[in-house]
Formats: structure tokens, sequence, C-alpha cells
């Protein structure tokens, strides 16, 4: 049966699935993080809503639908690496929006760098690279910067706040203080 159902799956265009998503949407279980072209205001204006990302609007859920142990949080080991992005990209999301009534977009420069997210405070742009552990190295917002030259920009991480050092405009947020982003921005 699992398999017939995958067969009629693939025969599906995106036409027959579009509404899928706006249910989702509607109903306040994911968020809808469109890729931006460029970083210009409004960033709504150059949305490219082709293309997104969906975000279910609470972490935990993710980790409980995802059967991850609690424990694994916490572990330091490679086997959970790439998932571990996921998810910090989602609390980001879900802290953020705590606090704002927009949904930040994402910016991809074809395929070679592509910036977590892009929030607009104020008149500005932001960009926001979202780092799941203490390395907090972050390529594709360097071309970013060299390509955009935001006034400010932000990096958040494992990092604590007494080893963080703010280099220029790039703003050094631990992910544990995104309650209070705002005071960073």
């Amino acid at each position: 049966m699992e398999r017939l159902l995958l067969d009629e799956m693939k025969r599906w265009r995106a036409k027959d699935l579009e509404d899928a998503p706006e249910w989702l949407i509607s109903a306040g279980l994911v968020y809808k993080v469109a890729k931006i072209e460029k970083p210009f205001v409004p960033l709504s204006a150059y949305a490219d809503e082709a293309y997104f990302k969906l975000y279910l609007a609470d972490v935990g859920l993710l980790r409980k639908m995802a059967a991850l142990p609690a424990g694994a949080i916490l572990e330091k080991t490679g086997k959970y690496r790439e998932f571990k992005g996921a998810m910090t990209e989602n609390y980001f999301l879900e802290e953020w929006m705590q606090r704002h009534d927009a949904v930040p977009f994402y910016w991809k420069s074809g395929n070679t760098a592509e910036v977590d997210f892009i929030v607009q405070h104020g008149a500005d742009a932001i960009p926001v690279e979202v780092k799941s552990e203490r390395n907090d190295k972050a390529r594709s917002l360097a071309e970013y910067r060299k390509k955009y030259a935001p006034a400010v920009s932000v990096k958040t991480s494992m990092n604590n706040a007494a080893n963080i050092i703010d280099i220029g405009e790039v703003r050094h947020i631990p992910l544990y203080l995104l309650w209070q982003i705002e005071k960073y921005l």
C-alpha cells in the first residue's frame, strides 16, 4: 500500500499540492519563508514566492515529530550535526515571530551562497546567519556583506556573551539571548 502511495505522489504536480502549504500557514502550524533576489526595502516587494522554505511554528513539536530524543540536543556527536542546523534555524524563527508580525525572508545567490534570514527592521534589511555550534564562520554572510554592504549584520551561535567580540558591523548574538535581539539591531 505504501509503495502505491509513493508512486501516486510522484505523478502529482506542484499545482496539485499548492493549497496544502496555504492550509498549514493559515492554521498557524508553519511559517513560509520566501526567497528574495535583492535585499531592498520593502523586502516583500522583492520576494519570489515560487521559492520558499517551510518552518514548523514550534521547535519542540519539530523535535518530537522527528523522533529526536531530547538528550540528543546537548550531545557532542556528529550524528546530529545536520539536523541541529535545521532545529536552530527553526528556533531563531520562532523567537523572531514572538516579537514581530512579519515573517523574514532568505537570500540565495545562485548556488554559491545562502543567508538564512533577511529581516526588515525599520528601513533596514538585516541579514541573519544562524549557527548551531560555537564555530560561527559564515562564508555566505561575508559574500552578502561584500555585495550589499549592510550597515548591520547578525550572526547567532552557541558562543557565550562573554566570549563574543563584535567585529565592525557584525553583531554576534548568543542563541540564548535571541529574546533580546532588538538591543543588538
